[in-house]
């Protein structure tokens, strides 16, 4: 269930709009990128928004504080990630301590977190909150979509 509603919310154009921003703002390529991501948040609305986080480095990036699931007041639905270098020394999937920093966050347990969308250059990927990685879609389609 977790996974069809983290899927459904990939398709939500505040959504898409933040992930392919991250992307272009981590400079694929071979060598040379910088991890970009951020969270998108629920307010009591339902309207979905994104928060960027700092850059990070070539293959890692550290979230902001989000106690009790929450930024600003409003829910944590997604968090997100790239993955830009794509040469033979990266990983272009979720990579352990990716899958473990999402199932061992305990402010990461919220009722409306459905998990973390890691961006590559081929697939967008979802960890789920209890580490369970499964393929979300062909990046390029889906961040074309609109």
């Amino acid at each position: 269930m977790t996974q069809q509603r983290s899927i459904a919310v990939l398709h939500n154009p505040t959504v898409r709009l933040a992930l392919k921003q991250a992307w272009e703002d981590s400079k694929p390529g071979a060598i040379g990128g910088r991890e970009a991501g951020g969270f998108i948040l629920r307010d009591a609305a339902g309207r979905l928004s994104a928060i960027r986080w700092p850059k990070g480095t070539q293959n890692t990036i550290e979230m902001l504080p989000h106690p009790h699931c929450k930024v600003e007041g409003k829910d944590i639905v997604i968090t997100f990630h790239t993955h830009p270098n794509t040469g033979s020394d990266y990983l272009q999937e979720p990579s352990e301590t990716d899958k473990s920093a999402v199932r061992d966050d305990p402010d990461l347990k919220g009722e409306f977190y459905l998990g973390e969308f890691v961006v590559s250059q081929a697939r967008i990927y979802l960890i789920e909150p209890d580490g369970r990685v499964s393929d979300a879609g062909d990046a390029q389609a889906i961040l074309a979509e609109g």
